[in-house]
């Protein structure tokens, strides 16, 4: 059965790994591995012919720097529903944008596998010999509890109330929260991290042209959108105003002329913390335009990649797209990236609705945070994903039987390979799976097969280490030994003795005993070896 280029809306990817053949018993990297893909295609029905880019020459790279030009890479662009060729702005310089948190609580494990796509993608282009230059932006003001009908408190005025802080206090709390959780699950820092309150002269300044070129209006001190005025409004999402007039709930504000017109400045009310002047009267600014100004002030009009999650599509980035395409005339990202959302029991995983985990929430029940990285490299980025803690627990084996395994290689050294090895083939097939739109399941196959090969251990070694650059799993971590439960040690001797004696009936048993410890033991030529794994809490 050929899967190379399966595409499913349905798929639970323990069944896949089997029809691939990648399992290859319980101490390869992918056993036990129980990630649920819920769908593949985002719903988008809306065709864009985007613009034509120029190729980059091979001589132009050759003759100018002396060096081969960047491996091509094909990226699923949200706004033509299509994969296409990533053609840089500037010749093998990738310039990406990438909606980041809103600081007014904890980022839970959804919202960092939203952020480890630019991660991934910086470091596939990178590998694939292009640079790259990420700004994620922090959203500290003017994110409304009901972002799609664009309506509600503002989310960091809700948590500095609640817990009796300034803004600025919880905004700059939360933020070290953010970057602490991101760097342990191995997300590198993006190059700039902008603050939408710094950047409350450009959003006025975005605002203003809007209103000279027709595109806005002011109410009262508030200035909205007024998305009649462009014709494009809806391309991304799939949204007519048939539909957006379908969707409104509730009452409308009467001060738009369209339910979908969306707010670019709010006038401030009485006793409003965050508040500036403006030529509208005090105010602040509405979200959607934040990003526009902060992503063109640091990347320019024209610029590579944006990147966020599903829910980010509509309004957020609909309304960028409106915003600074409005202004500039011109289409401003080549392409637009979209996360699938983790699931919990079938539900989004979100803040607002108490169904999350935090990635500290998992270490605390003795897992390795880079388990649920690699639990998230098990399934295109592009899809929904099932989330659960029996599946993380599998990833966490697997993730410390491929340290092990590495260990053992890197001693070994380059021994002969077996016949009919080649491990030059095994790097291109690397390198195609990550240059096709980030596929890391596929790139995660390749590591099993690695595994299960006959190339000599010491190139087994090197192969891994050098993907470990792009699957950011920190492999050569060493694995740190866990105290043994109480009463586990007294088992462990009964079982060497055992063994010793030949009494293997009573040495299975003793096993199973040491399992339901959390004691897995591994019998080698040298004598019985241990490691204690993560057990989920309330188990036994």
């Amino acid at each position: 059965m050929d899967v190379a280029g399966l595409e499913l809306d349905d798929v639970h990817i323990a069944g896949l790994l089997d029809a691939r053949k990648v399992l290859g018993g319980q101490h390869s990297p992918l056993a036990q591995v129980g990630t649920e893909i819920v769908d593949e295609h985002p719903p988008r029905d809306i065709l864009h012919p985007g613009l034509s880019s120029k190729a980059v020459r091979l001589h132009y790279w050759q003759h100018r720097f002396g060096l081969e030009p960047p491996a091509g890479v094909r990226l699923y662009n949200t706004l033509t529903r299509a994969k296409e060729e990533l053609h840089p702005v500037s010749a093998g310089n990738v310039g990406m944008y990438s909606c980041g948190p809103t600081v007014y609580r904890y980022v839970h494990i959804g919202n960092l596998r939203t952020f480890m796509i630019p991660d991934l993608l910086c470091r596939t282009l990178e590998y694939l010999g292009h640079r790259t230059r990420q700004v994620m932006n922090i959203t500290d003001v003017g994110h409304l509890t009901d972002d799609t009908f664009d309506r509600g408190e503002d989310k960091m005025l809700v948590s500095a109330r609640l817990e009796k802080k300034s803004p600025e206090e919880i905004a700059a709390f939360y933020t070290q929260a953010f970057r602490e959780d991101a760097a342990t699950l191995n997300i590198r820092p993006a190059a700039e991290y902008p603050r939408a309150s710094h950047y409350i002269p450009q959003m006025i300044e975005l605002t203003t042209k809007l209103i000279e070129k027709g595109h806005a209006y002011e109410v009262d001190g508030t200035v909205y959108y007024d998305i009649a005025s462009f014709p494009a409004y809806g391309r991304l999402s799939g949204n007519s105003t048939d539909k957006l007039l379908a969707g409104v709930r509730g009452e409308v504000d009467p001060r738009k002329r369209h339910p979908g017109d969306f707010t670019l400045w709010k006038a401030a009310g009485e006793h409003r913390l965050q508040v500036w002047p403006s030529p509208w009267g005090p105010g602040f600014p509405g979200w959607h335009i934040e990003c526009s100004a902060m992503s063109m002030s640091l990347l320019g009009d024209r610029f590579d990649v944006h990147s966020g999650g599903a829910d980010n599509i509509f309004p957020h980035h609909e309304a960028e797209i409106a915003q600074s395409e409005g202004v500039t005339g011109h289409r401003v990202v080549s392409c637009w990236m979209h996360g699938g959302l983790l699931l919990l029991a079938g539900s989004r995983m979100a803040k607002s609705a108490g169904n999350f985990f935090r990635i500290r929430e998992l270490e605390e029940q003795g897992f390795d945070p880079l388990a649920f990285r690699y639990l998230a490299l098990q399934a295109k980025y592009r899809t929904k994903l099932n989330f659960s803690t029996d599946g993380l627990a599998g990833a966490d084996r697997a993730l410390r039987n491929i340290r092990e395994h590495l260990i053992e290689w890197t001693r070994a050294g380059d021994v002969a390979a077996g016949e009919g090895t080649d491990d030059a083939a095994l790097e291109k097939r690397f390198r195609s799976a990550i240059a096709d739109d980030l596929d890391l399941p596929e790139a995660m196959a390749l590591v099993s097969e690695l595994t299960r090969s006959k190339v000599a251990p010491g190139v087994k070694a090197r192969l891994l280490r050098s993907w470990d650059r792009v699957l950011g799993l920190d492999l050569e971590r060493p694995e740190p030994r866990r105290a043994l439960p109480p009463g586990a040690a007294e088992v462990l001797a009964a079982r060497e003795k055992a063994r010793a004696a030949k009494d293997f009936a009573r040495s299975d048993q003793l096993r199973d005993e040491l399992a339901s410890l959390g004691i897995a033991v591994i019998d080698t030529p040298e004598g019985q070896r241990w490691r204690v794994q993560a057990v989920r809490q309330g188990s036994k």
